[in-house]
């Protein structure tokens, strides 16, 4: 059987491929799912189709990878430029959305790992580095309903995949981050009320059920 025009090497709990899940469906696109298992060892293809990071998400497109999901994220943008745009069209804002991305990519991450995969004095450390990281995203979106404006966009895709951790977050860390960043929170719920975000991301339960799974491949527990 051929496979189809659009492949995602996918996993179900990687927020990095939930945001090309949401991406995807934002601008209807239909695509074929090849799981990968973050507990069980790579497989050939991912290795394969991504030689350099050998981390999913992968999109391939008529049988040519696409790595890194905010890459992927611009590259659905640009060619399924029809419908739904992910990116501002004036180029100061798109410049902010890419900046902010980054902003979420390079500190946000790194601080939820220490919130979820570590324990003691470093995870006190990282929870505190989450709460003001996400207080920095809270001030850039202000009174809007979404980080672009009115609509939802490139960065409100990049960073709403980590709400679906969020359980994991407060249940391994003892806080809760609606006490410290209510904004936030209103603005998740305000992105899963929409259905292509909604049925993009997984239970957080689930979620939380695999963070335990993964810490124990860790030797965190």
């Amino acid at each position: 059987m051929a496979m189809k025009e659009v492949v995602l090497l996918d996993s179900w709990a990687c927020p990095f491929s939930m945001r090309v899940r949401i991406a995807l469906a934002q601008k209807g696109v239909d695509y074929e799912s090849k799981e990968e298992d973050l507990l069980l060892p790579k497989s050939e293809l991912l290795l394969k189709l991504n030689p350099v990071h050998k981390k999913i998400p992968v999109l391939i497109h008529n049988d040519r990878p696409v790595c890194e999901s905010l890459v992927i994220l611009q590259y659905v943008d640009e060619v399924w430029n029809h419908t739904n745009p992910l990116l501002p069209f004036d180029p100061y804002q798109r410049a902010q959305a890419r900046f902010w991305a980054d902003f979420i990519e390079k500190k946000t991450f790194e601080t939820t790992q220490r919130v979820w995969a570590t324990k003691g004095e470093e995870q006190e450390v990282g929870k505190k580095e989450f709460i003001d990281h996400f207080k920095f995203l809270e001030q850039q979106l202000g009174d809007k309903p979404y980080f672009g404006g009115d609509s939802f966009g490139y960065v409100d895709v990049v960073l709403i995949p980590f709400y679906s951790w969020f359980y994991a977050f407060e249940t391994l860390g003892d806080f809760k981050i609606e006490e410290s960043c209510p904004k936030i929170i209103a603005w998740a719920k305000r992105c899963m009320q929409k259905e292509n975000v909604a049925s993009s991301l997984p239970d957080q339960e689930k979620v939380y059920e695999f963070v335990l799974a993964y810490r124990k491949k860790l030797g965190v527990d």
